[in-house]
């Protein structure tokens, strides 16, 4: 994703969907300056403010930035036709996540994570709308749900209201790998 420009696809999308800045930036609730200076390359913007824009246009973050490559109506897929969604999560560092088809499309977006030894998802805790849940396949990672924390080894999971904020750890020294599940999808 590191040679992904933002700004252009940005503006193909918009020019595609028929919005002028303006009007995105009304969708979106978004000052339209802010959509040129993306669109130009001249900023770059924060996961967050990215999520606000391409609200205005009902696409999430995964269609962003890895649009057309996965049918509606696909049942089962192989691991390598899992959507890298790598970097999307603001401040995680050596965590990989990968989505399972068409999240949309379904209203549900299944993730295959895995966390690295010393992966976290960033001092600053996650919060978004919606429900998640998953269970832990191998090692173990320290969950973080409000003020409640648990290390969770494999077999055991999780399941809460994402509005409240939450953090993902792997404090140990080996991988740790779990598969959740969002509604509606958030990435």
């Amino acid at each position: 994703m590191d040679d992904f420009d933002v700004g252009a696809r940005l503006r193909q999308t918009r020019i595609q969907r028929g919005l002028s800045q303006r009007d995105l930036a009304a969708a979106a609730g978004v000052p339209h300056g802010q959509i040129s200076m993306i669109e130009t390359n001249r900023c770059s913007p924060s996961v967050a403010s990215l999520r606000k824009i391409l609200s205005g246009m009902n696409m999430t973050m995964a269609e962003f930035f890895d649009p057309g490559t996965i049918r509606a109506d696909q049942v089962f897929f192989a691991a390598t036709e899992r959507t890298d969604l790598t970097g999307l999560v603001p401040g995680a560092a050596r965590v990989r996540i990968e989505q399972l088809g068409d999240a949309r499309a379904h209203g549900l977006q299944i993730l295959h994570e895995t966390y690295e030894p010393g992966a976290d998802t960033g001092r600053s805790m996650l919060a978004h709308a919606g429900a998640e849940g998953g269970i832990v396949i191998c090692g173990e990672v320290e969950v973080t749900v409000g003020d409640q924390v648990r290390v969770l080894r494999a077999g055991e999971g999780y399941l809460f209201d994402s509005t409240r904020p939450h953090r993902f750890r792997n404090l140990s020294d080996t991988p740790a790998v779990i598969v959740s599940a969002n509604t509606p999808p958030w990435l």
